[in-house]
């Protein structure tokens, strides 16, 4: 299961950071159930097998935090034996799990609080958060129309629009990326997910900068939501990825070099409001 997982996170079929996070915990809980000849076999096993999920998106905060947090605590426990460093595994993956999907829920209901009935919104590739606050405002009573762009080229925010095309009260546009300034004006608020927020800039799924510089030009304010854990001052270093270009192209680039970047950078200065599970705060 962790090949299969690591492959999974790698090709990006999984795309919320927080899902990816609880997937990943899971897949190194099916250690547990392996034999080990000893105690330090199955510990560099755990290692080894955290260091492959996590290299397989280095850009992911919470994957790559939930991950190392689950290793220092198995062995800062220092166990006596295999038993004992398996329960402390199991201990820390339940741990980590419900930690991530209750500041998802929380994170989600604060952002579900800020939608009024009535709002216009723009939002941008697939942020399993941004959907859930969207559907929770519907389902307290909001009508919300929400223009969806397509998050080329893996055209993510095609699952987005289908999953809020399913939910009541909810009028759903798909959109091409670079039509964003024509739908901007006629909306009241652009909201974003996170991959993680470090010092003063976001990053996030390639083609956010372009839509908050021109929200910011329409006068249109940028909400970015997700869990305070994605909020980092200093100790992660982002890297972003360069996909390969069969994604944009499948024929041969003769001439020129076609570059697929995975994630952009935005500076927190184009953002209005940031949602975290610990509520709603504005960006200086």
């Amino acid at each position: 299961m962790i090949d299969e997982t690591v492959e999974e996170i790698r090709e990006m079929r999984t795309h919320s950071s927080s899902v990816v996070a609880v997937k990943a915990a899971r897949a190194l809980e099916t250690l547990t159930e392996r034999e080990f000849r000893s105690l330090d076999d199955y510990l560099r096993d755990v290692e080894r097998n955290a260091t492959a999920l996590r290299q397989a998106n280095p850009s992911h905060a919470s994957l790559q935090n939930t991950q190392r947090e689950i290793v220092d605590s198995v062995t800062d426990a220092d166990p006596e034996d295999i038993e004992a460093a398996k329960a402390r595994t199991s201990e820390a993956i339940r741990t980590v799990i419900e930690r991530v999907e209750m500041a998802k829920r929380r994170a989600a209901e604060y952002g579900a609080a800020a939608i009024e009935d009535g709002t216009t919104v723009l939002t941008h590739d697939y942020s399993s958060t941004v959907l859930e606050a969207i559907e929770l405002a519907a389902r307290d009573g909001a009508a919300i129309e929400v223009y969806v762009t397509e998050a080329r080229p893996r055209y993510l925010g095609r699952k987005s629009a289908r999953t809020l095309a399913g939910i009541d009260r909810i009028e759903t546009h798909l959109i091409v990326d670079s039509a964003c300034g024509h739908f901007l004006p006629e909306c009241d608020r652009v909201l974003f997910g996170m991959d993680c927020i470090v010092g003063d800039t976001l990053y996030n799924r390639v083609g956010t900068f372009p839509i908050a510089a021109t929200a910011a030009t329409c006068d249109v304010p940028v909400t970015v939501i997700g869990s305070g854990a994605k909020i980092i001052d200093e100790g992660f270093v982002f890297e972003n990825e360069f996909r390969s270009s069969s994604e944009v192209m499948r024929e041969p680039a003769e001439g020129f070099r076609l570059e697929n970047p995975a994630y952009d950078a935005t500076p927190t200065e184009l953002l209005d409001t940031v949602i975290t599970d610990e509520g709603m705060g504005a960006l200086d």
